[in-house]
């Protein structure tokens, strides 16, 4: 059995950022309306995100598109084709009606779009929001990011809860 330390010996935690302006990560990636579903899919992918913004042509984000929306969108596309949505290499002609050799298939290709399927809400902030109520917000939201935005609403950062973590230090006791 391995000891474990007392509570009371464990460094208190001290958040070192005083808005949401220091916590932030400056620039997110964020994704187009119109932009196919595919190519945000490829975004999120390649840069390792959970989730990313919808922007309007002048920066001001109108959702957010998620892994989970895109779950869900293929979730119920799977159950909109439902059985027999298959074809039998027969079946596979031209349409002359000439048939396929080995090599053909059928691919279906999903022409949704972002907006199709975002999430309508985006949670923010602005840049001078105090970072205790940044906190506070994504508690009772209980979600894992909020975007900051400046006061013409024009995205400008996003705070994640690792952000968070980034900036906690143990507190340094008075002498």
């Amino acid at each position: 059995m391995s000891a474990t330390a007392h509570p009371e010996a464990a460094p208190l935690l001290c958040l070192r950022a005083e808005a949401a302006a220091d916590l932030m990560t400056p620039n997110p990636v964020s994704v187009r309306a119109d932009a196919s579903l595919r190519e945000a899919v490829a975004l999120l992918i390649d840069h390792g995100y959970s989730a990313a913004p919808v922007i309007d042509e002048a920066g001001r984000p109108q959702g957010v598109l998620s892994r989970a929306d895109i779950l869900v969108h293929d979730r119920e596309k799977g159950m909109k084709q439902g059985p027999g949505a298959y074809y039998e290499r027969a079946d596979l002609a031209t349409g002359a009606g000439e048939r396929l050799g080995p090599g053909f298939h059928v691919e279906a290709v999903d022409t949704t779009l972002v907006r199709d399927i975002m999430t309508p809400a985006v949670f923010s902030v602005g840049l001078e929001t105090p970072a205790a109520k940044v906190i506070e917000q994504m508690l009772e939201l209980k979600v894992h990011q909020l975007y900051v935005v400046e006061q013409d609403g024009t995205l400008v950062g996003v705070i994640t809860a690792l952000d968070i973590l980034r900036h906690l230090r143990p507190e340094v006791p008075a002498l």
